[in-house]
């Protein structure tokens, strides 16, 4: 949109002038008081110029006595595991208030590399929410599997000054800081003058000090208080998470206070269309920490102007004089957060608006190179008395390491325990390893998915390998997806061809093609919600204790192959 001068922007907001904008007859929240007041808001291109006051508009919108609150920011998540691409997330996420969202495209980044990276500001261009993007900097995520691709930091310098690069993206390697190692350096000193994304579940004591020392400034796997205290009065800002499968919202609610506040953000770290439709976004985080006594006031400033604050977007956050005119109007009360219509960079959010989006083509549509398996290629090797097992923990994506005695098959039905594969799918080393699982409640048939952080090699889970075979091949067939199999036959399916991550699908789309898998999972025995999305977090190792890559199983703690 055109932007007014500096002299019409200051004639609107005294009032000399009409304004581009104004949203008559709303109640205010305060973000400092905690008080709502009956004003009208003057907006002037993209900027918010009055409050307080009555304003004649050019444009008028009727406020209808509802509140008005600050657009919400998401400080942590991933376009990709939505399943969405980027245009269509936009169109899911922002009639939920979502007006900032901050990606980190380390998904595609590990699938793509450079072309990923910059199919993310591209899109990043394009959408209607301002959407900033962390640029990678764990790909690959660790030396302990097999990445699509590689980015070093003369890779990233490169996107650093592009007017959506936010910083660098959450630093999974925190052994690689911890240690010192020369390419998490290399890094790190590149943009030691910027913002830098944490990540680091259950670190503390000196080695939190040897992190934190890096100038990593924020962290979105802390699960408990304890853990959560500690990083705060070290000075690190709690991203509190709650998306698809990791759920923290409820263990984190007794951090929130008017002391710790400006320390605080909230972040879905990944939320899938159907979860979305069935309880909301932002909009859900904050009914439900208020429903669990945390006060109205300290949860809105989490998801706005503390948010803005943490990342340094100091042109946003609050509605005031100056600011980004991003605004959620509620209908009913602050508690109900129910989103009614949203302005975002001083545009009414419409479908015409969407319509009026410049298209980005999609990138990675032949990406899956998976060499073809057979039942006989997933015989268990590993078994008997003391065998490793992955403990899946539903609602969280760390994993328990169990040692179980097993048989030979390493299927045991009767202990909740199946099969569980990763195929290397980028064409690069064929290589594949099997293990157990406990945790998911198959009887019967398979389930595989495309999706596997952070490298997003073929994860497969099953009680029977013919089953195990038939859906990992299947996912070749359709360039990437989630297939369910059963009794030799395909159950359900999701075709995710950008980059074997992302459908072609509308939003509606994906969420009816969720909605019949997650059915088909159910028919298997599976008693997860996300089935899929849990799967998907299997071959992440560098979430504690247990997990799987196409290389082995990893020891998280030790962090290495064993």
């Amino acid at each position: 949109m055109s932007h007014p001068s500096l002299r019409t922007t200051i004639a609107q907001a005294a009032g000399r002038e009409e304004a581009d904008l104004v949203i008559r007859d709303v109640r205010l929240y305060d973000l400092i008081t905690g008080t709502l007041t009956a004003t009208d808001i003057a907006i002037s291109g993209d900027r918010i110029v009055g409050t307080y006051a009555s304003y004649e508009g050019a444009r008028v919108i009727d406020g209808g006595g509802r509140i008005a609150v600050p657009g919400f920011i998401d400080t942590h998540f991933h376009v990709e595991s939505s399943l969405l691409t980027p245009l269509e997330y936009d169109r899911c996420v922002l009639p939920h208030g979502v007006t900032t969202a901050i990606w980190d495209p380390h998904e595609i980044a590990n699938v793509l590399g450079a072309e990923g990276l910059r199919y993310a500001l591209d899109c990043a261009s394009s959408t209607i929410m301002d959407l900033r993007v962390m640029l990678s900097s764990c790909v690959p995520a660790t030396h302990l599997e097999t990445s699509g691709a590689r980015l070093d930091a003369a890779d990233l310098l490169p996107f650093r000054t592009h007017p959506k690069a936010l910083g660098l993206a959450e630093f999974m390697n925190f052994p690689g800081v911890i240690h010192a190692a020369p390419d998490a350096i290399a890094k790190l000193e590149a943009w030691a003058d910027g913002h830098i994304d944490g990540h680091c579940p259950l670190l503390s004591g000196t080695a939190l000090n040897a992190y934190l020392a890096a100038r990593i400034r924020t962290d979105h796997e802390t699960t408990g208080p304890a853990e959560a205290f500690e990083k705060l009065k070290k000075g690190m800002a709690i991203l509190i998470r709650e998306g698809s499968v990791s759920k923290d919202l409820h263990a984190l609610l007794p951090i929130i206070s008017a002391e710790t506040s400006p320390f605080l953000a909230f972040c879905t770290d990944d939320r899938n269309p159907l979860e979305v439709a069935e309880e909301g976004h932002l909009d859900f985080m904050i009914r439900e920490a208020i429903a669990e006594g945390a006060p109205p006031l300290h949860v809105y400033r989490l998801a706005t102007i503390s948010a803005a604050r943490i990342f340094g977007l100091t042109d946003r956050g609050m509605i005031a004089p100056g600011y980004r005119a991003d605004i959620a109007l509620l209908d009913g009360a602050l508690e109900a957060c129910l989103v009614g219509q949203v302005i975002a960079g001083g545009r009414p959010v419409t479908p015409e608006l969407f319509g009026a989006r410049t298209p980005v083509a999609p990138v990675g549509l032949r990406s899956m190179k998976a060499r073809r398996v057979s039942a006989e290629d997933f015989a268990a090797t590993r078994h008997g008395p003391d065998t490793p097992v992955i403990g899946v923990v539903p609602g969280r994506i760390i994993t328990e390491h169990l040692r179980l005695s097993l048989p030979p098959s390493g299927i045991a039905l009767d202990q909740d325990i199946i099969k569980l594969a990763v195929i290397e799918r980028h064409g690069k080393k064929g290589s594949m390893s099997v293990a157990s699982v406990h945790g998911f409640g198959l009887k019967k048939g398979a389930i595989a998915s495309s999706v596997g952080h952070d490298s997003h090699n073929i994860t497969v889970v099953g009680a029977n390998d013919a089953d195990m075979a038939l859906a990992a091949n299947r996912l070749g067939e359709l360039q990437g997806g989630f297939v369910v199999t059963a009794d030799g036959k395909v159950l359900a399916e999701l075709a995710l061809p950008v980059a074997g991550l992302m459908s072609l699908l509308d939003f509606e789309g994906v969420r009816g093609k969720l909605t019949v898998l997650r059915e088909a999972a159910r028919t298997l025995g599976c008693t997860l919600k996300e089935p899929f999305l849990q799967v998907a977090f299997l071959p992440l190792p560098v979430i504690p204790h247990l997990k799987i890559t196409d290389l082995g199983l990893v020891d998280v703690g030790r962090f290495e192959l064993i």
